[in-house]
């Protein structure tokens, strides 16, 4: 089911007034300067592998300014050799500014924002199975009287089920080209490319519905499918099939439960290989560095605190790569918009609605995007709420933390035969444990300040695909630069200064034992109140430089363990078993799972909430959850 059947689309009464229906003109040619082009479309139509198709490696990605909308730019050449400049607006089924999503592309495609210039050509792509609802936002990108390529993706599956459309009567009735493509496999992309150079023909413009008039605009989207001869296709037989199973009331829940067991079993198995060799690799290399540098501060700097400390974080980039890879897959091939119907069910009890569900799966990857797809929930008290308890899921930044201590504690034994280890069980233990704090959170939260009624839960089913390779590896791509960037500056930057504060104050010409330098002096300060825990003062320096981000902990300890003349020898794994106890080593892992630890998250909080009394309070709590959690932890283990 799709949210535009309330014909959100059409704008509402309360938007902006029609605009005027100009002539569609062809699109000139500026050899000097990229042209702007919009691409546009609603969520699940293929809008993002079109945009990959375009630009592939040379795109980025930034935010908006003044809000926290993500951009996404991408250069797209010719055969002429010129160069356009796409750029992706958020996936909306309407231009009425209700979303900041809506707003965003609404601002863009008028040129009301001065940071972005307005497009002198639209994209517009619908999904050709589902064109009786995508054509609802046909109506207000047509108005707009830029020219505009109606550009109908999944082609295949609309041949393959039965489906047929006359893409000349349906060009006749836009008064706009329309290009039948496929996305994935690149059939049809010519068409685009024709119509940006300039040389696809002009149809003559059509009379367009009054916008703002709901009814009509309804029937006009009917009669304009229905002058194009449009037959939907059919849903295929396995489809139904699997969605009888997915999305069962009692299979549904156990098939995903064995998705999840199955994807981190994958990641222990396929990773620690993976992960050894890159440990092998950085040893290897900081051997050679070593060897080619003269003793000294330098040396120490290059070798100890950079070559360490930010190398013992790369080393887990596999596992990262692993678990963005697993998510890429069940997205692509729509099975997590059937996980998001199941959790539907679970959302409303605990007073949320189905909707949140999408950021608090996407916050396992990151929390900072999961908080910022917040906007599309309109009810404010639901945002809230679903904003406060996103940082409890496991984000990927918590998955090198948990595989060190769990590697460094937990023997690899299997539990179910070779369908479950002993540290696959761990590990899935700590994700059902932040997502057991998020529920109980959201219950409390919404049964007191933030209570409000249930909302109804509207989603499109997306059908069912094979993933492409290209997509995937796109997004891998993308998830390696932001991992390197971050140990590359965030990383290295607490490292330095970490090394820094471990060589200060010099006691006679030479640096001081390690316990009398200044970081020493700062964990011993803080020992005795994170002592209870099973916690010394080296994991102390390391929680306080994990704030900047979660895995920076993996670099502080690798740092010091490595500077310590008793574990500089050993690898950072062995230097923590030896060093921590297995309570101390538990309750680190229950206050990871608790605690927020990420500036960034705290600061796109702010953003969204709009001043600081949000974050504050959801910093404290969920840093006495965690300390609580800790100590109990610690105290059960021993």
């Amino acid at each position: 089911m799709s949210e535009c059947s309330d014909c959100h689309a059409c704008g509402s009464t309360a938007s902006h007034p029609p605009l005027p229906l100009r002539t569609l003109v062809e699109f000139p040619v500026r050899a000097t300067a990229p042209k702007a082009v919009a691409l546009i479309g609603p969520p699940n139509s293929g809008k993002t592998t079109l945009f990959n198709r375009l630009t592939g490696l040379r795109q980025k990605v930034a935010n908006f300014p003044g809000v926290t909308v993500e951009q996404h730019t991408g250069m797209a050449e010719l055969a002429d050799g010129r160069v356009l400049q796409i750029i992706d607006l958020p996936g909306v089924y309407s231009l009425s500014p209700r979303s900041e999503d809506e707003q965003i592309a609404h601002d863009v495609l008028t040129g009301q924002r001065a940071d972005t210039p307005q497009p002198e050509a639209i994209l517009l792509v619908l999904d050709s199975t589902n064109l009786g609802r995508h054509l609802m936002l046909a109506a207000p990108i047509l108005a707009l009287g830029v020219p505009t390529l109606i550009v109908l993706n999944m082609a295949d599956d609309l041949r393959k089920r039965g489906g047929r459309i006359d893409l000349a009567a349906l060009s006749k009735e836009l008064g706009a080209p329309v290009a039948l493509i496929n996305a994935r496999q690149g059939e049809g992309i010519e068409q685009v490319t024709d119509f940006l150079a300039g040389v696809m023909p002009k149809p003559s413009p059509k009379e367009l519905p009054i916008l703002q008039d709901v009814p009509k605009c309804r029937a006009w989207a009917g009669r304009v499918s229905g002058q194009a001869a449009y037959r939907p296709p059919i849903a295929p037989q396995w489809t139904r099939r699997l969605d009888a199973v997915f999305l069962h009331p009692v299979l549904g829940p156990l098939v995903f439960l064995c998705v999840v067991v199955a994807v981190f079993q994958t990641i222990f198995s396929i990773a620690d290989p993976s992960k050894d060799a890159v440990d092998w690799l950085i040893r290897v290399s900081g051997n050679w560095v070593a060897s080619v540098l003269p003793a000294g501060l330098w040396k120490s700097l290059l070798v100890d605190g950079v070559w360490k400390g930010v190398g013992s974080v790369i080393v887990f980039l596999p596992q990262v790569l692993l678990l963005f890879l697993f998510i890429g897959i069940l997205e692509d091939s729509g099975y997590l918009a059937r996980a998001a119907l199941i959790a539907d069910r679970t959302m409303a009890k605990v007073g949320l609605q189905g909707k949140s569900f999408i950021p608090l799966l996407s916050a396992y990857a990151c929390a900072v995007p999961a908080i910022m797809s917040t906007r599309t929930i309109e009810n404010k008290r639901d945002r809230f709420a679903t904003i406060l308890i996103a940082p409890f899921m496991t984000c990927s930044a918590r998955l090198p933390v948990y595989s060190l201590i769990i590697a460094a504690f937990i023997p690899d034994r299997h539990v179910l035969g070779r369908l479950l280890s002993q540290r696959t069980a761990a590990m899935l233990g700590l994700y059902i444990l932040g997502f057991v704090a998020a529920v109980v959170t959201a219950r409390l939260l919404k049964s007191s300040i933030l209570k409000s009624g249930r909302s109804p839960f509207l989603l499109e089913m997306p059908s069912y695909r094979w993933p492409t390779w290209q997509s995937i590896g796109l997004r891998l791509y993308d998830r390696t630069k932001v991992f390197l960037r971050r140990a590359g500056t965030v990383i290295l930057l607490v490292t330095v200064l970490l090394w820094v504060t471990m060589n200060i104050p010099y006691v006679h010409g030479k640096p001081p034992v390690l316990e009398d330098s200044l970081a020493g002096t700062i964990g011993r300060t803080i020992e005795p109140a994170i002592k209870p825990l099973g916690f010394n003062w080296k994991v102390g320096i390391g929680l306080l430089t994990a704030v900047a981000a979660r895995e920076t902990i993996i670099a502080t300890l690798g740092t010091i363990y490595g500077m310590d003349p008793k574990t500089q020898n050993e690898g950072l794994q062995k230097a923590i078993h030896d060093d921590l106890t297995p309570g101390g080593a538990f309750a680190l892992l229950v206050f990871f799972a608790f605690a927020m630890q990420c500036i960034s998250t705290i600061a796109v909080v702010r953003r969204e909430t709009g001043g600081w009394k949000w974050p504050a309070a959801q910093f404290g709590y969920m840093s006495a959850l965690a300390y609580a959690g800790a100590l109990v932890a610690a105290h059960v283990i021993r």
